[in-house]
């Protein structure tokens, strides 16, 4: 298994379990962080996955919802929702990533950790944004991200 695709799990199940309790604060993430074996290679991508994806939260779920034909965010299932989140958030902030890495990894874990339609449910709505990608609008107050 490779760095960025073990990074990519467990910043799913991070960002799950701050989902499940409603927090996001440092702390929540701190906790989850010291009860789960991060490998050292994968922890600089995993922090830039999950800082990257809570600090542009509501533009990315803004995203999602507007490309994910009629699904609002909240009635995804968490694991489908915070895939999309990091794959979103890799999409329009992580230009280094190719898409088809990108789109591959998120149906992946999807396979792993969801449903048994979550692949193709991701497959589609990230499919349907990486097409319009160049039409997105991104809020002017997270521009910076991308920039860094």
């Amino acid at each position: 298994m490779g760095i960025r695709h073990r990074a990519r799990e467990i910043a799913m199940q991070a960002l799950f379990y701050m989902d499940i309790c409603k927090d996001d604060r440092n702390d929540q993430l701190e906790l989850f962080c010291s009860n789960i074996n991060i490998p050292k290679k994968s922890l600089a991508f995993f922090k830039k996955i999950v800082n990257g994806v809570l600090n542009a939260n509501s533009e990315i779920d803004r995203i999602i919802e507007l490309y994910s034909s009629n699904w609002k965010i909240h009635r995804m299932s968490c694991v489908d929702r915070n895939i999309l989140r990091i794959a979103v958030y890799e999409l329009i902030y992580c230009s280094d990533i190719p898409a088809k890495v990108i789109i591959n990894e998120a149906i992946e874990v999807g396979k792993k950790f969801g449903t048994e339609d979550s692949g193709s449910f991701i497959n589609g709505v990230l499919d349907t944004i990486n097409k319009k990608k160049a039409e997105i609008n991104i809020d002017s107050s997270l521009k910076q991200i991308k920039e860094k």
